[in-house]
């Protein structure tokens, strides 16, 4: 199942952005290279629910038209210890992807998303593009007009210091590159105005080096940044944007805890499909495959309808992520409760 959803999802996103391949000039060694084969553990992650439901369905369909779970039942043996095995494959499962999200997938959608931002250039979702502020300190503010995240370098710069009781510094300058070598930025064309009673004492010169706690990556924020972070890094990649002040700060949040609780519904969908498939059906295995596509679709549409409830602060981030695991889970018990013993 899980094979046969991958090259479907290949299939549509080829016919999709073929157009964009050719017109930017993507070679097929690029194409698949740096785009499909890195996208693959992304996928996998993204459809393994989807195909471990499929099979469930299918599987457990098979067996009770057979009428072997009947047999079980005949012989003493429950719903619930029939259901262990499904379990504990699916706490595997829900393990083994919890390990590539936070091992490999991040390291290969890096690759994916630099293919996109060249080639697919609709898909590129940048936060921040211009008039950019972000606090360094709680008397200290960075005012950025705008920020090249490719050439690391920031345009009309201001820096501003105060006090409770007035403005006491600013520091303006035309450019501020980040200088990798000594992980600082280098401004040019500065011009620095201390201020005091009687009025402010100013400098200029042509260069200046500063070392301030704001990184590149935190002017050029997108909303992939934490699909390229493992959970350690993402959760590093939170703090820093609340420590700088700037806004958006739940759209990675919602993100980051979906990415947490996302192997969850792969246990979730396999207490539904077991509890759905175990009942004898007339109809055959068509009713059950349409049941899974029918859960399917809800299941991933809730969770799409939840995360702006959370991006924009009505409900939690955590609630966000985890309402449509938890919402599903009961009535995956409620089913498992209900199915004829």
């Amino acid at each position: 199942m899980l094979l046969i959803f991958i090259f479907i999802f290949i299939m549509i996103d080829f016919s999709e952005n073929s157009d964009d391949f050719t017109d930017r000039g993507a070679t097929f060694r690029d194409i698949w290279f740096s785009y499909y084969i890195p996208y693959i553990p992304e996928m996998i992650r993204l459809v393994i629910p989807v195909a471990i439901f499929s099979a469930c369905l299918f599987l457990t369909g098979q067996l009770s038209e057979r009428l072997e779970i009947t047999a079980f039942k005949a012989a003493g043996v429950s719903l619930y210890r029939l259901l262990l095995p499904y379990m504990a494959y699916a706490v595997v499962m829900a393990a083994l992807i919890s390990y590539l999200d936070y091992n490999i997938i991040p390291t290969s959608n890096k690759t994916r998303i630099a293919f996109e931002d060249e080639f697919i250039k609709s898909k590129n979702e940048q936060i921040d593009r211009s008039d950019i502020f972000r606090e360094l300190s709680p008397n200290s503010i960075l005012e950025v007009n705008y920020f090249d995240e490719n050439q690391l370098t920031a345009y009309r710069v201001r820096f501003v210091d105060y006090d409770s009781l007035a403005l006491r510094r600013t520091l303006t300058a035309t450019s501020m590159r980040w200088v990798e070598e000594n992980k600082n930025w280098l401004l040019t064309s500065v011009i620095e105005r201390v201020y005091t009673d009687s009025g402010f004492v100013q400098t200029r010169s042509s260069g200046k080096d500063t070392t301030i706690s704001i990184l590149p990556q935190d002017l050029a924020r997108s909303t992939s940044d934490i699909y390229q972070l493992s959970y350690t890094e993402a959760q590093n990649y939170i703090d820093s944007i609340k420590r700088s002040g700037a806004g958006g700060v739940n759209i990675p949040m919602v993100q980051y805890f979906g990415r947490l609780a996302y192997p969850l519904s792969i246990i979730v969908v396999v207490i539904i499909g077991f509890a759905v498939a175990s009942v004898r059906r007339r109809g055959g295995r068509g009713v059950y495959l349409a049941f899974g596509l029918g859960i399917s679709f809800l299941y991933l549409a809730f969770m799409k309808i939840a995360e702006p409830f959370g991006y924009y602060g009505t409900i939690s981030p955590l609630m966000a992520a985890s309402l449509p695991h938890l919402s599903f889970f009961i009535v995956g018990v409620f089913l498992m409760i209900t199915a004829k013993k």
